[in-house]
């Protein structure tokens, strides 16, 4: 009994989704420029905290949310299917990058053995781990210059499928 009592453990997750065009019901902002699309995706942290003689158990809930009405898409812009087919696979790339966060925060938050200071502790990891996704988003985006450098495009997918593979074998215990 007193082992599980150290541990940390996840009881939530949202599990991995293709986006499609319909997924993006938000307004173009005005002064978009000419960006085509748009997501917006977030992953928070929740938990609790059970104490028994200083050994700290935290339950955390780690939830990836795909915020629809935030995400859009200027159907202005596309000219036919097979440019929609390019402007979601790229979309589809931001959400890869916040399910491998989601998953990367699971991973490290159940590791941590934590002592009293465990809201400091799990913070500095949220905050490290958040840091490292956003330059990742924003370097997905500048180097790919919005999709529109389909080498690097190419790359980037390669890239994030070995990782969506390499997160998913972690989880399968592989």
């Amino acid at each position: 009994m007193l082992v599980m009592l150290c541990g940390s453990f996840t009881i939530k997750a949202q599990s991995y989704r293709q986006l499609t065009p319909e997924d993006f019901t938000g307004q173009v902002p005005a002064g978009s420029g000419f960006y085509v699309a748009h997501t917006s995706c977030n992953v928070s942290m929740r938990y609790n905290v059970q104490n028994y003689r200083s050994n700290y158990r935290l339950t955390f809930f780690i939830p990836l949310n795909f915020n629809p009405e935030r995400s859009w898409i200027n159907r202005k812009m596309i000219t036919n299917d097979d440019m929609m087919k390019e402007v979601i696979h790229h979309e589809q790339g931001h959400y890869v990058i916040a399910f491998l966060m989601q998953q990367e925060l699971i991973r490290e938050l159940n590791a941590f053995h934590y002592t009293g200071d465990y809201q400091r502790q799990a913070n500095n990891i949220f905050n490290r781990i958040d840091d490292k996704y956003r330059r990742m988003n924003a370097d997905y985006d500048r180097e790919t210059m919005h999709m529109q450098d389909r080498k690097q495009q190419a790359a980037w997918t390669n890239f994030l499928n070995r990782q969506l593979t390499e997160s998913n074998s972690l989880v399968m215990g592989r």
